[in-house]
């Protein structure tokens, strides 16, 4: 399917199911907002990345409008849907002050390897505990996607939008494992690093070699 929407092109990936709490505060935006809420109509956010607007991005649905400021600006939240590729940015809208773009919506695949996805999970409760950090996923385990996932993964926006672009649930989770695979051991050596320097000076229990 092709068709028409209104964009606001931000430097993030948002994943489709993802919650997104937005302040706006431009004046183009904030005529998309207005106008999206009022006719309960959605907006895309394509990437932008290398100050160059990609190709790919997600639709967001506003779920509440939270606050309407005296000055305009307003707070928002949004939930991810569907990818989309833009095959034409239109610059120009008749009366309006933001972007739109022609899109269409590549075929997508949430068919899981139950096992693979498990194996994630614990990989990147891993991660967390040698960043002693805790995250609540707000989701049982059984039903996690690498959509759930990928903001917790340590990636950075090039590695986020590369994953945008995976369109089976197979191929995400590799993606996820790879990264993760190398991550890990990187911050392991680094927590490793940092108790051998917390021990320098101290007295230590050293066993000499045996002559």
């Amino acid at each position: 399917m092709t068709n028409f929407i209104p964009v606001f092109p931000l430097g993030i990936v948002v994943y489709p199911g993802e919650d997104l709490n937005l302040h706006i505060f431009e004046d183009r935006y904030k005529q998309l907002v207005t106008e999206c809420f009022a006719e309960n109509k959605p907006f895309g956010i394509p990437v932008v990345m290398n100050d160059r607007i990609q190709d790919y991005g997600t639709i967001v649905h506003i779920t509440e409008v939270v606050a309407v400021h005296e000055d305009g600006k307003m707070d928002i939240r949004t939930r991810g849907s569907e990818i989309f590729r833009i095959l034409e940015l239109i610059k120009e809208l008749p009366g309006k002050l933001y972007y739109g773009a022609i899109v269409n919506y590549p075929e997508n695949s949430d068919a899981a390897k139950i096992s693979q996805m498990q194996r994630l999970v614990l990989s990147i409760r891993e991660l967390h505990k040698l960043l002693n950090i805790s995250k609540d996923f707000k989701k049982p385990d059984n039903e996690l996607s690498t959509y759930d996932l990928a903001h917790h993964a340590g990636m950075n926006l090039q590695e986020e939008f590369e994953l945008l672009q995976l369109f089976r649930e197979d191929q995400r989770q590799e993606y996820l494992r790879r990264h993760l695979n190398k991550v890990i051991p990187m911050i392991a050596g680094i927590e490793s690093l940092k108790e051998k320097i917390k021990l320098n000076g101290h007295f230590r229990d050293l066993k000499g070699l045996d002559m």
